[in-house]
């Protein structure tokens, strides 16, 4: 398998290949060959639906039957490869060279890949494309670049302070403790302070304990399983107790949620019922919709216990058995390699969970949770001994 984005005879080619055969799409236009015009390229593919834009006009190729998972575990090539060995004969049209122009800002499935020394695995040959030292954004913030003799400056935008224009004027005095973080309020010419687990109040200088934790929505715990090398993960078990208001909500992700090579189990709510998710590998995600009940807007405690054993999963509700599915009756994957990583209520500030989860959930969890239990241990969940924000107290009823 394979996928390769090439300039041909003056345009931009996708060309990927899921394992039964080689889809090609080529951009209408061509590229500028002045060295001076930046374009903007964005390539994709949904299952084996491709799409390839080039400074706005796109081009796609229609869903068909078909493989449609991108089966590749080498390394990510920029540029060039390391050995043209390594590149297949269908994803070339003529013998494969390496690119010669600028490139920047990569975003793969938003993230953006850092292009710094020291961040890539290995390269050779490669120069700063600006050829001065404000290279790309150094400035943040739509702050303006200058080079001087000494080095750079950057010119910044009203409301922006700093070398780089990296702090909001608003936060250069701000009273945020204990590792907060401050948040800009333009409108109000003020701040306010998003506390770290275990702290409270407006500057976040009141400790706190407790068992059940409130989310608000752009809350979340990440807690390492401190027995996750001993597990058998071939059998996997997770529970717990949560209350709601709100129709949609990711309340739990088991799985490391950096690229989606990486195996997860999920629960939370799509319109109002529950839904847990499966990934035991090759990147096939499995949702399990529970329609039967809304577990929304009734201000009560529900209890769900999602099971696997290999790839059967039951999940309860309330003590009852709601759903029992074998999701690979073949039993290709059947390990649940989490790596120890759980989250609870989102993910960590400015990771949105449509994006993270690919959009298998729409929003942060907004409500309480409580009583979580991993496997089959007798202790619950310490919530307090992870990390995370803007998680408050929910031992009382407030």
């Amino acid at each position: 398998d394979f996928l390769c984005v090439a300039l041909v005879n003056g345009f931009i080619q996708l060309r990927y290949n899921l394992g039964d055969r080689t889809i090609v799409l080529q951009t209408m236009q061509k590229v500028h060959a002045d060295g001076q015009t930046w374009h903007v390229l964005r390539v994709g593919r949904v299952g084996n639906e491709g799409y390839l834009d080039l400074d706005g006009i796109n081009v796609t190729h229609t869903a068909s039957a078909g493989m449609n998972v991108l089966d590749t575990h080498t390394d990510f090539y920029v540029g060039g490869v390391s050995s043209l060995n390594l590149v297949s004969s269908m994803a070339t049209e003529n013998e494969p060279t390496g690119f010669s122009g600028c490139i920047r800002e990569i975003v793969i499935n938003d993230k953006e890949l850092k292009l710094t020394v020291m961040d890539p695995k290995g390269g050779a040959n490669i120069g700063d494309c600006d050829g001065t030292v404000c290279g790309y954004s150094v400035c943040k913030n739509n702050g303006t670049c200058q080079v001087e003799s000494s080095g750079f400056s950057c010119s910044c935008p009203q409301g922006w302070i700093g070398s780089t224009c990296e702090e909001s004027v608003h936060c250069s005095q701000n009273k945020c403790r204990s590792q907060a973080l401050c948040v800009p309020q333009p409108a109000l010419r003020s701040y306010t302070c998003v506390c770290a687990l275990g702290w409270s109040g407006k500057h976040c200088d009141s400790k706190i304990s407790f068992f059940t934790a409130k989310f608000l929505g752009n809350s979340y715990i990440k807690y390492i399983d401190p027995l996750y090398g001993k597990r058998d993960l071939q059998y996997s078990r997770i529970s717990l107790n949560f209350t709601t208001n709100q129709s949609e909500g990711l309340m739990v992700w088991l799985g490391k949620a950096e690229d989606e090579d990486n195996d997860f189990l999920a629960i939370g709510l799509a319109n109002g019922t529950l839904k847990v998710v499966i990934n035991l590998g090759e990147r096939i995600s499995v949702p399990l919709i529970h329609s039967k009940y809304s577990t929304c807007c009734d201000e009560r405690w529900h209890f769900v216990t999602v099971i696997q054993n290999q790839t059967c999963i039951k999940v309860y509700l309330d003590e009852e058995l709601i759903i029992f599915e074998d999701i690979d009756p073949h039993r290709k994957y059947t390990a649940l390699n989490y790596g120890g990583i759980c989250y609870f209520g989102g993910f960590e500030i400015g990771r949105k969970v449509h994006t993270v989860t690919a959009g298998l959930f729409q929003k942060e969890f907004i409500g309480k949770i409580k009583d979580i239990a991993l496997f089959q241990d007798s202790k619950k969940v310490q919530l307090m001994k992870g990390e995370g924000y803007n998680v408050h107290n929910g031992d009382h009823r407030n």
